[in-house]
């Protein structure tokens, strides 16, 4: 009792506290940088990453775009072009009048040059930035070349992208928690006993994800998926404990007139329960801390927090305000609209050979198709964004008028001949899907005299240590077709230059293809041996994590299942985070039954009178906390307009509701099947056989 008295006696402070603290948490929010490019969390001994940091320290060169001129005399797009290069943080354009003075027809050019950057009723020009793909002052030079452009140019490249993506978020982000708020609140008005005690959550938990938010700042900064998300699931995975506590509250109100003792008892009590219940939650989060793909770590790392934050909150500032604010909660209160589950539970147990069948049966469709939606995920990030977004648009433009995909870049040592880059150019415009490779030796074809080629193209395409060229190819990013054609371009380059490096959005993306591959099985096996650990110690069980995790994992087969019969493709990162996130969040359904199940077997009940009452009382807790995260995040589902934050939040909004369902019928009917393994396999069990106490 002495943490519950402590909060009790000490609430207006730890109120005062609390309040206080929302000041630098505000300020931290505000302050904390936010990542809107996946690709920099690749890990830095990637060749890709060291290409890029390569091709800024050589070339102070970063960021990379095409600018697409549509039905625009030439005399005005040289001086678009001069405009957009004093812009801050363009290091440099190439157009044609970069290579010769407009008075030189461009017939003179190489004709893969001429193709290169001209169709048959738009031009092409090339735009360097002196900062790092997803800086802020790429993206502010991103807006301001738009800007002086007009309606007529098309900026392409990641940095618009990355410029689109950060817009659309810091538009869409507050509207998110509005939703996720709205829809909790009627859900709790729905299924709590009050109609003030949602409002009172909502404050406490509001309280700890400010706290949780604010505290991102000493992370430096954190991914755009990481801001969009962590407030919905903070608000969604801890609102249980906050139910916990107002249900134990209740009871000890019943037993005690006085209301601080009830509460400090209260808080003890919950206090066990909600450490229990948020361990294998944080483990689920914890367990993304291991992927190589740090973005994982990232989102890790604040939910991880965040559940901490929300019990710390659950059992502090949500009991000073219970106190304080008794007498209208009190007067509030009203009639549950969940009623008894008794005759649910009793049907349940009666055909439970049923669900068994079920259960089997549905395994098999469900693995299969949760393996299948894992090797149908996307990875090209521009198609999380609208239709109607402007790099999309430009992206399309890019693909129609010059039938690119995807823009590669190539460092070749500078020591390398002449001759055997000539070679190596024309080995790797043979390779299929090629457009051209764009390179010094390119413009020095046979119509242009060296004399004639200006010092600002060879600045562009070389420095002390590497020559640079660009390589266009048709196809688009993250395909098959791409993946092969980097693999040979690789090896052409490194038959000539071993140290040479390929890089670009393409290549970039090929190494997040393998490497969350990779991830995802080394998430899942961590995420399911810690929770298998976590259930067998408090359960003090072999058989107990297995039935659990067999019923959650298997939840988490069919949601991930569904989006390949439905022929829906998810972001790459979705399965990943989700087959974690959902195991962590949703297996507490499943401990909570088992924990009442284990109670009554250990009472002397036989095995169906034991299943029946912990189905029964635990059915209410159950619903209300898979609701609570259905609530949560089907809202902001249908909103989002971000394809990644849309297939996320529907994914956890359909997992809950599965997981729900499974917990509810399965798993009974796993306990009634299973129940003499368990009595054998369970400490303080062993003396029960048959269903019946010896």
């Amino acid at each position: 009792m002495k943490i519950g008295k402590g909060v009790v006696k000490f609430r207006i402070p730890i109120l005062i506290i609390t309040l206080v603290l929302m000041i630098p948490a505000v300020l931290g929010y505000v302050g904390t940088r936010v990542n809107y490019d996946m690709l920099t969390y690749l890990p830095d001994t990637m060749e890709t990453v060291k290409g890029q940091n390569e091709l800024l320290e050589q070339f102070g060169k970063g960021a990379f775009s095409f600018i697409i001129c549509e039905d625009m005399p030439e005399s005005d797009v040289s001086e678009l072009k001069t405009e957009i290069e004093k812009v801050e943080h363009v290091d440099s354009v190439i157009w044609y009048d970069t290579l010769a003075d407009l008075s030189v027809p461009m017939d003179i050019l190489p004709d893969e040059v001429f193709e290169a950057f001209n169709s048959d009723n738009s031009t092409m020009m090339a735009v360097f930035f002196d900062s790092s793909t997803s800086a802020d002052v790429t993206m502010d030079a991103i807006r301001e070349i738009r800007s002086v452009c007009g309606k007529k140019c098309f900026v392409t490249g990641m940095s618009a992208m990355v410029t689109d993506l950060k817009d659309l978020c810091e538009q869409e982000e507050p509207i998110y928690v509005a939703i996720a708020v709205a829809l909790s609140c009627c859900a709790m008005f729905l299924l709590l006993d009050s109609w003030l005690i949602p409002v009172v959550f909502l404050a406490s938990i509001g309280m700890m994800i400010l706290l949780n938010l604010g505290s991102n700042y000493f992370l430096g900064e954190i991914s755009y998926i990481t801001k969009a998300l962590s407030a919905v699931l903070q608000l969604a995975v801890t609102m249980d404990y906050s139910i916990f506590l107002w249900h134990s509250y209740n009871e000890e109100r019943e037993k005690t007139a006085d209301n601080k003792e009830a509460m400090a008892s209260a808080i003890d009590k919950t206090l066990t329960s909600v450490i229990g219940s948020s361990i294998t939650t944080v483990a689920g989060f914890i367990a993304l801390c291991f992927m190589t793909f740090t973005m994982g770590r990232d989102l890790g790392i604040v939910m991880a927090k965040g559940v901490i934050l929300g019990v710390i909150g659950c059992v502090t500032v949500l009991p000073a305000l219970i106190i304080i604010l008794d007498k209208p909660l009190q007067k509030t209160k009203h009639k549950s609209l969940i009623a008894s589950f008794g005759k649910i539970s009793g049907g349940v147990l009666k055909v439970f050979p049923i669900f068994i069948v079920i259960f089997a049966i549905i395994i098999t469709p469900a693995y299969y198709g949760y393996n299948k939606t894992n090797s149908e995920v996307y990875y090209n990030l521009g198609e999380c964004l609208p239709r109607d977004m402007e790099y999309v648009i430009a992206n399309s433009k890019l693909e129609e008028d010059f039938s690119v995909g995807a823009t590669h870049m190539i460092l070749v040592d500078t020591s390398t001949s002449s001759s055997d880059i000539r070679k190596m150019t024309k080995e790797m415009e043979a390779v299929p899907g090629i457009k051209y490779v764009l390179g010094l030796e390119s413009v020095l074809g046979s119509k242009v005299p060296i004399e004639i080629l200006p010092e600002s193209i060879t600045e562009v395409l070389r420095s002390d240590k590497w020559e640079l060229m660009l390589v266009n190819s048709e196809y688009k990013v993250a395909t098959d077709e791409v993946n092969n054609q980097i693999d040979e371009l690789n090896a052409i380059l490194k038959k000539y230059d071993k140290g040479g490096l390929l890089i670009g959005e393409a290549p970039c993306t090929k190494d997040m293809i393998e490497t969350t591959d990779r991830d995802f099985r080394i998430v899942t096996i961590i995420s399911v041996a810690a929770i298998f650990v976590i259930i067998a110690l408090v359960e003090k069980s072999i058989s107990l994590p297995i039935i659990l995790i067999a019923v959650i994992e298997t939840s988490i087969f069919i949601n991930l299942g569904l989006p390949h019969y439905l022929g829906q493709n998810l972001p790459f990162i979705a399965p990943i985070c989700i087959s974690t996130i959902q195991l962590g969040a949703t297996v507490d359904y499943a401990i909570l039954m088992t924990t009442r199940y284990k109670t009554e077997r250990m009472a002397g009940n036989d095995k169906k009178e034991a299943v029946k009452t912990a189905l029964t009382t635990s059915i209410p807790s159950i619903i209300v906390s898979g609701m609570g995260l259905f609530a949560a995040t089907f809202g902001v589902a249908i909103y989002s307009n971000i394809d990644i934050v849309s297939s996320m939040c529907m994914l956890l909004a359909r997992g809950a509701i599965i997981s729900m369902l499974l917990v509810i019928f399965i798993l009974p009917a796993l306990f009634m099947l299973c129940d003499k393994l368990i009595c054998k396999t369970t400490i303080g069990m062993e003396k029960l056989n048959g269903g019946k106490t010896k």
